[in-house]
């Protein structure tokens, strides 16, 4: 496995917890997905999400951004029991971003204009969105196709637009839902080194990534979880985790 971190959030100083999960279920109809899940996340942390399809992992990231409500459980933000806030009022008053699997962007507006549709929303001094939508442009290397319509740019390019766009308000807990499926090498281990950086040049934000290519994902994070059959069955740093007989089980096998 290449890594790319030079160091590992081991043990935080000054462990700040961002956002929670407790004692959280989930059901539609009979089908159980989430199980009384207990979820803590600390600020400057870089956290993966790892599970079979259909292990409740997009699901899990549902319940935090407010897309959908637990059946028993609370979602706490920011020591702020959320669980009945709706999506644009933990996305405005709690700095959320969301970089979803598919889409997040306008097709038809150029590269430029969706970064302005989203900034407005969020930025009101007109001088300050310019300078975040240069600073994002020249950050992320699309100052050359910021004219182009979203449509027509490059599937690495596409990701890196939808990553500003959740980037423009400062987010304090940035989710990624399969950041690198459908893209070629070169741009995943770009991307890798996008996700590292942001968490060196901000130590104060959570990011949380859900993704299938376990390889990729253990390179960057400083901390793992496994959802399997409804519930956390391994937590731990890419290296324990590994090792773990119970990620071994239900999850990597045992030619990992």
């Amino acid at each position: 496995m290449a890594l790319i971190k030079k160091f590992r959030i081991k043990k935080f100083k000054d462990k700040k917890p961002v956002a929670s999960l407790h004692k959280v279920s989930l059901s539609y109809g009979k089908r159980q997905i989430l199980d009384n899940i207990n979820l803590e996340l600390s600020s400057g942390e870089i956290v993966g999400l790892l599970g079979p399809n259909g292990a409740g992992k997009s699901t899990l990231f549902n319940l935090l951004i407010g897309l959908i409500k637990p059946n028993f459980g609370k979602v706490i933000i920011q020591n702020k029991d959320v669980t009945n806030y709706p999506i644009y009022e933990r996305a405005k008053k709690f700095n959320i971003g969301f970089v979803p699997q598919h889409g997040g962007y306008f097709h038809d507006l150029t590269l430029l204009d969706n970064l302005k549709a989203v900034g407005e929303i969020i930025i009101n001094d007109k001088r300050l969105l310019e300078s975040k939508i240069n600073e994002l442009l020249l950050k992320f290397e699309l100052d050359n196709v910021k004219d182009i319509k979203a449509k027509f740019l490059s599937g690495g390019q596409k990701r890196k637009l939808v990553i500003c766009m959740a980037l423009i308000g400062d987010p304090k807990i940035l989710l990624c839902d399969e950041i690198f499926a459908a893209l070629d090498v070169l741009t995943i281990h770009m991307l890798k080194k996008v996700i590292v950086n942001l968490q060196r040049e901000n130590p104060n934000m959570c990011i949380i990534i859900c993704e299938h290519q376990a390889r990729e994902l253990l390179s960057i994070v400083d901390r793992a979880l496994i959802l399997s059959e409804c519930k956390i069955i391994a937590e731990g740093s890419p290296h324990s985790l590994l090792k773990d007989e119970k990620a071994k089980s239900h999850y990597f096998g045992d030619y990992f």
